[in-house]
């Protein structure tokens, strides 16, 4: 699984920090804790989750003060339990209690996303399909969410508009069709991968003549998908199927027991419900 990204972190973390202290210092902590005081705390859940953005949250730690140190006990993509220790953080009181809150907040969003994400990988256990999500995410907080989504066992469409290309139904109106906004883009960005977006099985039926990387399925149906399932197996087996448009977890195992390749949702991102996850002095 690839990493999460540090620089792209700790530009979040330094924003986060940032909003904390923009009017002067922790003045509850500075007022009640002695300035040599030392802490020791652990990060622990008060739910079961699968947990995300452990490093977020030791960087938070470190980045407010040095002398923090941080053991991690889990990993990201565990199930955790209510209880379980995840980490043991340790320093002075101050620099902790003042960084606690923004680090809870990025640990606790990203395993949130891996939580329902792994939800959905589960319901989709056994099948070919694999849960994907989309660019519907927070400014700054992309790859942290994306990174939370792999933690789930979900995989990762673009993460930009310019490392793949997904011609929509704007693209085609206003280029006149679907094989010259393909002609367009093969012309401008040869070496990219390229999706098309279809709306029924007549356009799915033109777009497969040119053997694209993967077809959208927007809103289709699950007796829909199954039809164009069939249609991509005898036109060109090679493009991959990705069905789209208000897909929830109960009727998840419908649509990939029909043989598409993912299943996009964005309410992986766009939709977070965070892991209840605190801080608490040992």
């Amino acid at each position: 699984m690839q990493s999460l990204n540090k620089d792209a972190t700790l530009q979040l973390i330094r924003l986060g920090l940032g909003e904390d202290f923009a009017h002067g210092p922790d003045a509850t902590t500075e007022a009640t804790i002695d300035a040599d005081a030392q802490l020791t705390a652990a990060l622990i859940p008060r739910q079961p989750g699968v947990i995300a953005g452990l490093d977020a949250a030791r960087w938070t730690f470190t980045e407010v003060s040095p002398a923090i140190a941080v053991e991690v006990h889990a990993s990201d993509g565990d199930a955790v339990a209510p209880g379980d220790h995840l980490a043991t953080i340790s320093g002075p009181a101050r620099a902790i209690l003042s960084a606690e809150r923004t680090a809870l907040n990025l640990l606790t969003y990203a395993s949130g996303i891996a939580t329902h994400t792994s939800q959905w990988t589960q319901e989709l256990a056994g099948t070919h399909a694999r849960v994907r999500d989309s660019r519907k995410t927070l400014p700054g907080y992309r790859d942290l969410a994306k990174y939370a989504v792999r933690c789930g066992g979900g995989a990762n469409h673009r993460m930009s508009l310019g490392d793949a290309v997904l011609i929509k139904d704007n693209h085609v109106a206003s280029v006149g069709s679907v094989a010259e906004a393909y002609r367009r883009t093969i012309e401008a960005f040869p070496h990219l991968p390229r999706e098309i977006e279809v709306d029924d099985l007549k356009q799915l039926e033109q777009v497969l003549v040119f053997k694209p990387d993967l077809v959208m399925l927007d809103n289709f149906g699950v007796e829909g998908t199954r039809e164009a399932v069939d249609k991509r197996n005898a036109l060109s087996p090679e493009t991959k199927l990705e069905s789209s448009g208000g897909l929830t977890l109960d009727v998840a195992r419908a649509y990939a027991e029909t043989g598409v390749d993912y299943l996009a949702v964005g309410a992986l991102t766009h939709s977070v419900r965070v892991l209840d996850i605190g801080l608490d002095a040992i």
